[in-house]
């Protein structure tokens, strides 16, 4: 990842390509940070402000291509065979897509916008449980649309509004959405659980 920062630094005309073609790749899984990617094209931006439209662009639309990537290819196309892979079982479990598939369940998407402001690998995880549970393509189409502006606006204005100032707080406020979320997933998926064990015992 250093060698590619340092390489959009040295290159900024080809920064947004660049941006684009990494986010792309994320779709498929890949370790691609869309926030380290948010971050250093605000960084770069501000820097080059001439290429603030263009940067923008290109990890906005790397970012919902990544994303339809996810949903269609990896989801629906490749759907429960993913877990044979050992590359993607190893970063997916179906323990973690269990539980978001109850918030599916309870929230709909609702948790398609709220999950993608959750780093730490939740978003790819939201993005193939809807997939692999045939949601359909143009509700998530929109509903990540709607979702993926609303987080690459808000994060590429406030990095380049404010520059790296503002970096340990978001740290700070992703660990905590992390939380809230992986407390409240588990708390739903053990009371389902429960809730079934308890009809299959009065059955």
């Amino acid at each position: 990842m250093e060698a590619f920062l340092d390489f959009v630094q040295a290159n900024v005309a080809l920064a947004p390509y660049a941006f684009l073609g990494l986010l792309i790749l994320a779709g498929f899984n890949l370790p691609v940070s869309e926030d380290l990617m948010l971050l250093s094209s605000a960084l770069i931006a501000i820097k080059n402000p001439h290429l603030k439209y263009e940067l923008f662009a290109g990890v906005y639309i790397g970012a919902y291509v990544s994303d339809l990537i996810c949903y269609g290819f990896m989801g629906r196309f490749l759907g429960p065979k993913i877990f044979k892979i050992k590359f993607f079982a190893n970063m997916i479990n179906q323990e973690k897509l269990d539980k978001i598939n109850s918030f599916y369940a309870r929230f709909g998407v609702a948790t398609l916008i709220v999950g993608r402001f959750i780093p730490f690998g939740v978003r790819n995880a939201l993005f193939l449980t809807a997939g692999l549970g045939k949601m359909n393509a143009l509700k998530f189409a929109i509903s990540d649309f709607i979702a993926c502006t609303i987080s690459c606006v808000f994060f590429f204005w406030l990095y380049f509004t404010y520059g790296e100032s503002v970096i340990d707080i978001v740290k700070r406020g992703n660990i905590i959405l992390f939380t809230l979320f992986a407390a409240g997933a588990t708390g739903w998926f053990v009371h389902k659980k429960l809730r079934e064990r308890a009809k299959a015992k009065a059955n």
